[in-house]
């Protein structure tokens, strides 16, 4: 009797377009992140520490080809609805993947963003995330130690329109509030490569050979932008640089003096919380709307807390 109830059950939920989580190790999941950098490893490297630890949470992985891979991310998502996933923790590329995204949700199944956020999408269940804002705003109250009135500095903006990368940039300008008075000469944009950022930095040097201060929105133009500035010839000490994420070389740049900051962020832990949360909502439980994973300044002084 009590297994008929259990069938019955379930066909109802099967009738109703819902997938029901069968028991507490029979969940399978999708694990979707943007392009094979440092950071995106270490979130998909914590995902599968806990799946290890948590016996039957099987996770599908997928990635794209760089930042700008919106096609095949959608196609990633697609494939993961069509392997019967009953969840996807993706970093989205651009919010434009959202429709994907909601036909997922259409099928029953639950999406935690990590990373980024697509701010005028309701389909999400829960977002991972660095405070970004906040996090740009650190790296702007840095940069205001070590200017002064006159001084000009320089933009190298992630991927222009992705909320996050956004949020960098004008938290950023909003710790530099209230401090010297500086002039920005340029915001270029480089698509988080450092193919891009050597240029980008290149043509703000170009432009302003007397440019006091380099901030880059992302690792990779980060590292792009020493390189640039050690191909002009340029003191380590005539120009400070800061970046944002603390991957792809820059601690090591900071070491050597090229880099003089940037702002970690803590990818393993958002890749962990971020299974984590679809996970347990997959479960049923409550789950937070905003999981905040944190940011912090990473200078010569404690670099070594973060290598």
């Amino acid at each position: 009797m009590k297994l008929r109830r259990i069938v019955a059950g379930a066909l109802a939920l099967a009738l109703a377009g819902i997938s029901p989580v069968i028991a507490q190790d029979s969940i399978k999941i999708g694990f979707i992140t943007k392009f094979p950098v440092e950071f995106f490893s270490t979130m998909e490297n914590a995902a599968k520490a806990y799946a290890e630890t948590n016996p039957g949470v099987d996770i599908i992985y997928g990635q794209g080809a760089s930042g700008t891979d919106i096609e095949g991310q959608i196609a990633l998502i697609e494939s993961m609805v069509t392997q019967g996933v009953q969840g996807i923790a993706i970093t989205p590329v651009d919010p434009t993947v959202a429709p994907a995204l909601q036909n997922a949700v259409d099928a029953g199944i639950k999406v935690v963003l990590m990373d980024n956020d697509i701010p005028d999408w309701t389909g999400k269940t829960a977002l991972a995330t660095t405070d970004n804002y906040n996090a740009g705003r650190i790296a702007g109250e840095y940069l205001k130690t070590v200017l002064k009135d006159g001084d000009t500095l320089g933009i190298l903006e992630g991927v222009p329109g992705v909320p996050a990368l956004d949020d960098r940039v004008t938290g950023m300008l909003k710790g530099l509030a209230g401090g010297p008075s500086i002039e920005i000469v340029g915001k270029n944009s480089t698509n988080c490569t450092q193919e891009l950022g050597v240029s980008a930095a290149e043509d703000l040097l170009t432009a302003n050979p007397d440019l006091k201060a380099i901030y880059a929105a992302c690792g990779p133009p980060a590292v792009g932008a020493s390189q640039a500035i050690a191909n002009a010839g340029i003191a380590n000490d005539a120009i400070v640089l800061v970046g944002f994420d603390a991957c792809c070389g820059e601690l090591d740049k900071i070491v050597s003096g090229q880099e003089d900051a940037t702002v970690a962020q803590y990818p393993a832990k958002m890749g962990e919380l971020g299974v984590d949360t679809l996970v347990r909502a997959i479960r049923g439980d409550e789950v937070q709307p905003l999981v905040d994973t944190g940011a912090g300044l990473v200078t010569t002084a404690n670099v070594a807390d973060f290598q």
